[in-house]
């Protein structure tokens, strides 16, 4: 079956293109291309689902890494787009679903039954061992992936996501503008996830 009776439209056989390109030869021009061409209709659907331009930016971010270390699980069955809408769509339910579970508000701790207080257990946010031992490995592996980068990009990284700093808490570490930030931190995120590539490792 040839890709053009697979995909109709000259825009999936592009994309089917590109994949390709990118899986078999590693070829960053190819990973470029297909998230300069996804990127802002995939932020826009992740704000209409998150109604927070800065979770939808790190969401958009996150689909494309996830996606791009699982090339070699797509399949030609459906459109590129199709199943990175999906990946991204999954990962956005996934991420409301459990900041969802750990909102806990007070009114909802404890209730009364027969003239009593009832408390309810704070379900426990620990990972088993297991869970940790993942952890501790995609931890070291991003740590690893951040020295990479130059170091004014490094610095944003780990303030970010290291210290967990806000963008308005670094502007003010680093004495920069916030639009800056915002501005360095999404190209580091892109330098990141070009290194993920080309490793094919999930995070």
């Amino acid at each position: 079956m040839t890709v053009a009776s697979q995909f109709p439209t000259e825009k999936a056989q592009r994309d089917y293109a590109l994949v390709c390109r990118a899986r078999e030869e590693g070829d960053q021009r190819a990973y470029a291309d297909l998230m300069r061409m996804y990127r802002e209709p995939i932020y826009l659907m992740l704000l209409k689902m998150t109604n927070d331009p800065t979770e939808a930016d790190d969401l958009t971010i996150e689909a494309f890494g996830k996606a791009f270390a699982s090339l070699h699980l797509y399949t030609p069955t459906h459109a590129f787009s199709t199943w990175l809408f999906s990946i991204a769509t999954n990962n956005c339910v996934d991420f409301i679903r459990k900041k969802r579970l750990q909102t806990i508000y007070l009114d909802d701790l404890r209730t009364r039954s027969d003239d009593e207080l009832y408390e309810y257990p704070i379900p426990s946010n620990d990972d088993n061992p297991e869970e940790e031992i993942i952890k501790e490995q995609r931890v070291q592996l991003l740590r690893e992936m951040v020295q990479q980068l130059k170091p004014r990009y490094r610095r944003l990284v780990e303030l970010r996501y290291f210290d967990e700093l806000s963008y308005e808490e670094i502007a003010q570490e680093l004495d920069m503008p916030l639009g800056t930030v915002k501005t360095q931190l999404f190209r580091a995120r892109d330098l990141l996830h070009n290194i993920l590539a080309s490793k094919k490792e999930l995070l």
